[in-house]
């Protein structure tokens, strides 16, 4: 499952890691029969139960919100004795090895705004019916032991009223349809793979679909289905295309090949998350669906290839080996984006590829794992599971599986992961198992990465040099240390693997003799700091070098050194690898920041933009890579340098370096952007996208250089654009550089974008995130558009999380009044929405860093909602408490 861009109220016990046991209970087999309709939907479980063991504990089941309307025991209807229910879940003392257990409840969709269980999907005279049951929304639709290691083949026959509802799907392959009575009709579904109850699903509604003949490596006939409104198929061509490419690529990368006789996708507006991998049936967030050139950028066509191929891989790496706890979530979400980050490498630019992923978890998680929701990637415990699907788990999991996979090499990886599938299928298993497979598979012991794992925080290695010209030697000392973090006051040294060349001082990598080798081996090599310091010696060094670290961003630190200006300058022109070429500009952007932040001379910055001058005038630079190497760290990025967050200060320190850097490149500016401008098309081959993406950068710098001129390029391109990406990028700079024309355009993409959701998504999010002392105003006048509302997750985050998350300046306020009006906002959607009210809570993470006027007014604020906890959701109250008390 992709996160949308992840119990109990506070004083509640935590579930512990340390308290799993096996279920007493598992189930053999489930039959399910669903009479569906909006207001009520009737649903009949049939339950072949085993006790899991010779434990004597009675039968409990997990439910919530349901209404019993039967219950028997071995063809028996129970009396009310016989059986307890309460707010949770449904207890029966008689069940005994080998009974079946059948009850009968009752839900109701359209009333579930929430989103989890059996819902409403749209309006509900042209809606349809799905649901979603990861983490623990299957206990919305009925009684079950919902827990990820109970595994059970499922039967589905589902029953709707034709007209209505004339598409009807379920998890596996087709096992017959037909008509009933008075207008009717049903359809069953048999999956002959045991899963757990989190991958069921059902979709009842008017759809239409598109579909392929596809045919596996191991020659299975498999029919590719994608299901949308009437409006949106004919937006769903590439996502079909992209998971084609998915399953080729699996195939060939990891031997995987496809299991069922169908694959079905289905989109849908109305999503907590970003897509989810139930088993034959994805569910997808139409943004992360539907494409076409005039209402999807480049990124977004990007991000629809990523995310359709990671629901498809989930279907071995969760789905035919799941994990047996959610304390063991990264196992299959990290593994997964790891899969999905290597796919959208080979598909693309494995640099650039690189570049975005290391960004992105530089401005999510390393706040997280700086802030009081600070948490290990596989947690020892948790009090609501679903405020856990968060970058820690995601991102920086996936970064734990790159580190083993280097270890590893590719064939010891592809060893390790195919002994894991063998082994595991049809399993439900731990990080443990996983790192034992690999390990096995190449004799090796990888327990001590299981380390990484456990604690929580963001280790920071610290790198000190001395070179001895006479011995012609370099000794590279290397400590790690990793903060404290809630919970986790001591931090033990991990193996961390560090990718590491030098340079010459004419540019020239260096062989490289470690001291007590024979002969030096390559250009390039892996040091394995286990240890709270360790010095690494080389030999046969002519001259003293410069070094390049953590080269390909080979393991989630932070890496500290006193590398000069002029070195770092030396390397963002130098380096042959790309992630650290750009890496060497961020840092020497970054020490330029901290001067301008004290208001110090400008030696950083002065090399920072000499040395991208010098690039810019590069003409065999890749143009996708300069678009990266010209842009400055992100404010969110910034601010995690101040021991003390003034968001203004930051926003001031970093326009000096974005000013600045549109001086230097002056009168170049224009005729790159003319002649970017001049290669414009709506291909979306690599080479237009990366002109694209710099055409972008260069039209922002333009507009702080000459604003006369950069607006009435903006103004141009806005007009003659081919496609969303130029578009927007257009919009974005008139409305960022505060252009006279820019309200204008503003109304002119609202009006062309009417009715068309994700369009106006962009639209909410772009004037969401304008730095300015009157963003609130803004953000509570397009709260009255007529196209927001507060039941729409995808609309809540394109507003309030673009606004509170990404718009440090109009979000933290001196007065607090943004704080005080988010409070209430939470309020409000915990009322409708309590998953979507959580994961705007996060936007307060950092509260404690702020300057002391923000951070009293920040508490403040907080706790006004905390005084309300006893009234708020698990979610909410769940956030509320660890941001309080971190």
């Amino acid at each position: 499952m992709i996160p949308s861009d992840a119990p109990g109220a506070p004083g509640s016990r935590p579930v512990l890691l340390s308290d799993y046991r096996a279920p007493a209970w598992r189930i053999e087999h489930v039959e399910l029969a669903c009479d569906l309709d909006i207001d009520a939907s009737e649903i009949r479980a049939r339950l072949a139960l085993r006790r899991n063991g010779a434990g004597a504990a009675p039968l409990r089941l997990d439910g919530e919100g349901l209404a019993l309307r039967s219950i028997n025991l071995d063809g028996r209807a129970l009396e009310p004795g016989e059986y307890m229910l309460d707010a949770e879940g449904l207890t029966v003392p008689g069940a005994r090895d080998g009974s079946v257990l059948e009850t009968v409840v009752r839900v109701e969709p359209a009333k579930n705004t929430a989103l989890e269980g059996l819902y409403l999907s749209g309006p509900r005279e042209t809606g349809f019916l799905l649901t979603q049951c990861e983490a623990q929304g299957f206990r919305r639709i009925t009684y079950c032991l919902d827990r990820p290691d109970v595994l059970a083949r499922y039967t589905v026959t589902l029953r709707a009223d034709r007209a209505r509802f004339p598409v009807l799907l379920a998890n596996g392959n087709p096992d017959g349809a037909g008509a009933l009575p008075d207008g009717r009709h049903w359809a069953r579904f048999v999956d002959p793979h045991p899963k757990p109850s989190y991958l069921f699903a059902l979709v009842a509604g008017r759809l239409e679909h598109i579909e392929r003949d596809y045919v596996t490596a191991e020659g299975r006939a498999v029919k590719l289905r994608i299901f949308a409104e009437a409006d949106a198929i004919g937006r769903c061509g590439y996502a079909l295309d992209a998971l084609e490419r998915a399953m080729r690529w699996d195939e060939r990368v990891y031997g995987r090949n496809y299991d069922l006789d169908v694959f079905h996708i289905v989109a849908t507006h109305d999503f907590n998350m970003g897509a989810m991998e139930n088993k034959g049936l994805n569910i997808f967030n139409a943004k992360y669906l539907l494409a076409d050139p005039d209402a999807t950028t480049d990124d977004e066509y990007r991000q629809i290839e990523a995310v359709v191929a990671h629901e498809y891989f989930h279907n071995w790496t969760g789905n035919r080996v799941t994990c047996r706890d959610w304390f063991q979530l990264s196992l299959k979400e990290g593994l997964t984006v790891f899969r999905e980050q290597s796919f959208s490498a080979d598909m693309g630019s494995p640099a650039l590829k690189r570049i975005e992923d290391v960004s992105t978890l530089r401005r999510a998680q390393f706040p997280e794992d700086a802030g009081p929701l600070a948490h290990a990637v596989r947690p020892a415990q948790y009090c609501e599971i679903n405020n856990f699907y968060t970058a820690t788990v995601y991102e920086k999991g996936a970064e734990l599986v790159r580190m083993l996979a280097g270890r590893l090499g590719a064939d010891g990886f592809r060893r390790g992961t195919d002994l894991y599938f063998a082994r595991h299928d049809g399993q439900a298993v731990t990080v443990e198992d996983f790192l034992k497979a690999l390990g096995d598979a190449n004799g090796l012991d990888l327990m001590p990465y299981l380390d990484w794992y456990r604690q929580a925080g963001t280790p920071r290695v610290r790198a000190r040099e001395v070179y001895d010209a006479a011995t012609r030697s370099y000794a590279l000392t290397l400590g790690q240390h990793t903060p404290p973090t809630p919970g986790q006051a001591q931090k033990r040294p991990l193996p961390i693997p560090l990718r590491v060349a030098l340079f010459a001082r004419d540019g020239r990598l260096l062989p490289l003799r470690l001291e007590g080798e024979a002969a030096a081996a390559g250009e390039e090599r892996v040091l394995e700091l286990t240890a709270a310091e360790q010095t690494f010696r080389f030999v046969d060094v002519p001259e003293p070098p410069l070094p390049s670290l953590l080269r390909g961003f080979s393991a989630p630190v932070i890496v500290e050194s006193d590398e000069a200006p002029a070195d770092l300058a030396f390397r963002l022109r130098h380096e042959s690898d790309g992630y650290n070429r750009w890496d060497a500009g961020q840092r020497l952007a970054q020490l330029a920041f901290d001067a301008a932040l004290r208001g110090g001379p400008g030696t950083a910055l002065v090399a920072w933009c000499e040395a991208l001058a010098a690039l810019f005038d590069d003409a065999a630079l890749d143009a996708a890579l300069l678009a990266e190497l010209l842009t400055p760290p992100s404010a969110v990025e910034l601010g995690e340098r101040c021991a003390e967050l003034d968001p203004d200060a930051v926003h001031e320190a970093r326009e000096t370096l974005e000013n600045s850097l549109a001086a230097r490149l002056g009168a170049a500016l224009e005729p790159r952007y003319r002649a970017l401008h001049a290669q414009a098309d709506g291909t979306l081959d690599a080479a237009a996208q990366a002109r694209r993406r710099l055409k972008r950068r260069v039209l922002d710098l333009l507009c702080r250089h000459d604003p006369a001129r950069g607006h009435a390029s903006a103004r141009l391109q806005f007009d003659g654009a081919h496609g969303m990406t130029d578009r927007l990028a257009a919009l974005a700079a008139l409305v960022r550089s505060g252009a006279r024309e820019a309200g204008d355009a503003l109304a002119r993409y609202r009006r062309r974008y009417d009715g068309n959701a994700l369009a106006l998504d962009k639209w909410f999010a772009l004037q969401a995130q304008v730095p300015a002392a009157t963003a609130l105003q803004r953000v509570q006048a397009l709260m009255r558009d007529p196209a927001f509302t507060l039941r729409n997750p995808n609309r809540v985050y394109a507003l309030l999380r673009s606004y509170a998350q990404g718009n440090p300046v109009g979000f933290h306020r001196a007065d607090g009044a943004a704080y005080f009006w988010l409070v209430e906002r939470l309020r409000e959607l915990d009322a409708i929405n309590p998953s979507v009210a959580a994961r705007l809570a996060t936007a307060f993470n950092g509260w404690r860093r702020l300057e002391p006027v923000r951070r009293r007014q920040a508490q403040q604020a907080l706790a006004a909602l905390a005084a309300d906890a006893p009234r708020l959701s698990r979610d909410l109250a769940d956030i509320l408490e660890r941001t309080l008390a971190g």
